[in-house]
């Protein structure tokens, strides 16, 4: 399994429940970090916990194992696949920390609103 596979099969599963304003970053030759950015957006919290755990059943589906940090209470879960990494936000968390303007120098691959 590649890096960017991987990150497509995470895409597949928030627009198939229901992700919004979907975006896959290609950031390799910005970070050390990771390969990949895949930002999202959920309108509630239940939204955003639903949207974490298909990220991470989608992972699994091609042996990949995520760590999950913050809680959609918070506003912000992030999934860390290593050369895939996860943002789901609430919309004005999302409007708030700006990363596809933190990250601009990266490759838009992919974007589904």
């Amino acid at each position: 399994m590649d890096a960017l596979s991987l990150a497509h099969h995470i895409v597949d599963a928030l627009e198939e429940h229901k992700g919004e304003n979907i975006l896959l970053l290609d950031i390799q030759n910005l970070a050390p970090f990771a390969d990949y950015f895949v930002i999202c957006s959920g309108t509630s919290d239940r939204m955003i916990d639903a949207l974490a755990r298909a990220a991470l059943r989608a992972g699994r589906d091609l042996k990949a194992h995520g760590r999950v940090e913050g809680t959609a209470r918070s506003g912000w879960v992030l999934l860390d696949f290593g050369e895939v990494v996860v943002h789901i936000f609430a919309p004005d968390l999302r409007d708030y920390y700006r990363l596809e303007d933190l990250w601009s120098e990266g490759k838009t691959l992919l974007h589904v609103q």
